[in-house]
């Protein structure tokens, strides 16, 4: 019962961050045919994953334990050390490369930021920088931010033209979007790593039980 209900911690929190209004408004943007970074959203992707398989296998451990099947619970435990050693390998490849994802989608956002700001040389050009602006807008928007702090970026966008492309507060207009980018996403990262934790330790007391249970199953007399 408590691999499913693991399982559904897993799956809630996974679907949660997929479809955070904050993280999936900047991940589904796309400038000049380049797709944002997507190795978050294939982290979450493989989260959803993990816990639709938790809650399956957590299935067949009640079931297991409930017909007293050595093989079902047998394979209940075989199945919790392949997801357990799956989720210690993504944990240490996450913390690894937790700066990553910030740093993708920096560059993505400078990326966008330098072709707003660019010179106006065609009416290619113009196109550009007015879907530049667009995808800025719902950066800013979203993260209640403008420009990349080592410059006055509202006076750069003004003097572009853009006069509706940052927040219309003090405080959000002279905020740096890096620090915002990096904010957000690391909190996100340590949630999955929190969740992942908790999940580890539940894991470690099923796979104890079941093998407690299998064994004692097996040691019984047969009358």
């Amino acid at each position: 019962m408590e691999a499913m209900l693991a399982g559904g911690v897993v799956l809630g929190v996974a679907l949660w961050l997929r479809h955070d209004g904050h993280t999936s408004s900047l991940l589904e943007l796309k400038f000049d045919g380049q797709q944002a970074p997507t190795t978050f959203l294939n982290s979450v992707h493989i989260l959803i994953a993990v816990g639709a398989v938790m809650m399956v296998v957590g299935f067949l451990g009640c079931y297991g334990a409930i017909q007293e099947s050595q093989c079902l619970l047998g394979t209940f435990f075989a199945c919790l050390v392949i997801l357990f050693a799956c989720e210690v390998a993504a944990g240490i490849f996450g913390f690894m490369h937790k700066d990553s994802i910030s740093k993708e989608l920096i560059t993505f956002y400078d990326n966008v930021y330098e072709n707003s700001v660019a010179t106006t040389l065609t009416d290619q050009d113009k196109d550009k920088k007015q879907a530049a602006a667009a995808v800025l807008k719902v950066f800013h928007k979203t993260l209640e931010c403008c420009g990349r702090g080592f410059s006055n970026p509202f006076t750069t966008l003004i003097t572009q033209g853009f006069t509706d492309i940052c927040p219309k507060s003090v405080s959000a207009s002279t905020t740096d979007c890096h620090g915002k980018i990096t904010e957000l996403f690391t909190e996100k990262v340590y949630l999955i790593g929190i969740t992942a934790l908790i999940i580890a330790i539940i894991m470690i007391f099923e796979m104890t039980f079941s093998m407690v249970l299998c064994c004692g199953i097996r040691n019984s007399p047969v009358y």
